[in-house]
């Protein structure tokens, strides 16, 4: 891969206007531009060299110097958008905090007992190791620990994200407490059943879909040259006809796909409950060619591997960069699960009843697919309108 150098004013320039397309939270944004805005000071102001800027040195040197919240994360979520932009050779791979000993058992705990991904474990460590440093700052023995303390860190450490993010946080946090009650008898109290938050009678961002002169455009515009092209029109197609996360289209295997039943077996689903899907010839036919055209010869099994060596299967946030890359080139400004929302808008039109969405479309939850029902645009001008269709 070769990586020419990088304008770094204009990458995270680059870095912001993606962030919405992506699905990052306003805040999120405004926070990410203020950080950034202070690194490239920094990166100015200390002559650092290009081939220093995104390591983990320097990160630390940066944190160092300006205290602010979320440094890290801005930092390191710009390399990694420039590393899957294949604008950086690798990302910033910071050393990881070790943990006391409590913490480092449940980590291998949850890691045996749950077997999440690489981003899983690496959300759980972050968490964790904020909230261990937030107990030693304060004073706080696990031992004494009560549910007001628990609350005061979440309070201050969700400060800024999204009501998903922070639910994340909370889920994380909540898990350790049961082990910590449960499994090391270290709390007096099951605190776990105490946290919990206000619920959430409505949602303020409804599902966005495609309008069908949107998903002509978005067809009509795509390429089938380069090795990218083929294998981001697979995902896509994926996505659109199947409604596939980007985690589950980054999981699928070789082995998962029947050919000559043109059917797909998806093992990992958010509802733990696998299914065998049929794929649509076009789908099919996308994935043929980028097996035969793009996807390198080598015996890893996973069906979406990176274009360069050493290959390795593609991460969930490559597919959803990848098919979100698809839609802006068709000046669609949504983001890469405005097409699973399509998914379920086509079913919905297609007569199928909530319960068949809820699983086609792998929900743990019936009030998730619910939502879904206020996107139900065709089926709303019936009701309203009284009109034919």
């Amino acid at each position: 891969m070769t990586i020419h150098p990088i304008d770094l004013s204009e990458a995270i320039e680059d870095y912001l206007l993606w962030m919405p397309l992506a699905g990052y939270h306003q805040t999120t944004v405004y926070h990410y531009q203020r950080i950034l805005r202070y690194f490239l000071e920094f990166i100015s102001s200390q002559k650092i060299t290009q081939e220093m800027v995104f390591t983990s040195d320097t990160l630390y040197a940066f944190e160092e110097m300006y205290d602010l919240v979320y440094t890290s994360q801005a930092v390191k979520g710009l390399s990694r958008y420039l590393y899957r932009q294949e604008r950086l050779s690798s990302p910033i791979r910071k050393h990881l905090q070790k943990l006391p000993d409590i913490y480092e058992d449940y980590l291998m705990y949850y890691q045996k007992t749950v077997n999440p991904g690489t981003s899983m474990l690496q959300l759980l460590r972050r968490v964790l190791s904020n909230f261990f440093n937030h107990l030693q700052k304060n004073n706080i023995e696990l031992l004494n620990l009560s549910i007001e303390q628990v609350d005061n860190f979440l309070k201050i450490f969700n400060d800024g994200y999204a009501h998903a993010t922070k639910r994340h946080h909370r889920t994380v946090i909540r898990g350790f407490l049961r082990y910590l009650y449960r499994e090391r008898k270290v709390l007096r109290k099951d605190l776990a059943s105490l946290l919990a938050a206000a619920p959430m009678f409505a949602y303020a961002n409804p599902p966005k879909f495609l309008r069908q002169h949107e998903i002509k455009q978005l067809f009509a515009s795509l390429n089938y040259v380069t090795s990218k092209d083929l294998r981001a029109n697979a995902m896509l197609y994926l996505s659109y006809t199947l409604g596939l996360r980007p985690k589950e289209i980054s999981l699928i295997r070789l082995d998962d796909i029947f050919f000559k039943e043109s059917e797909i077996a998806l093992t990992y689903r958010k509802n733990n409950t696998p299914i065998r899907l049929p794929i649509p010839e076009d789908t099919l036919k996308t994935i043929c060619a980028y097996i035969i055209g793009a996807r390198p010869q080598t015996t890893e099994r996973a069906l979406f591997l990176t274009l360069h060596p050493p290959y390795k299967p593609v991460s969930s946030y490559s597919v959803c960069s990848e098919i979100t890359a698809c839609l802006r080139k068709a000046n669609i400004f949504k983001t890469a699960y405005s097409l699973r929302h399509t998914y379920a808008q086509n079913l919905l039109e297609a007569g199928c009843s909530i319960f068949e969405v809820k699983e086609m479309l792998g929900h743990d939850k019936i009030e998730t697919t619910k939502r879904y029902l206020f996107i139900h645009t065709q089926l709303m001008r019936k009701v309203l309108f009284d009109e034919t269709i």
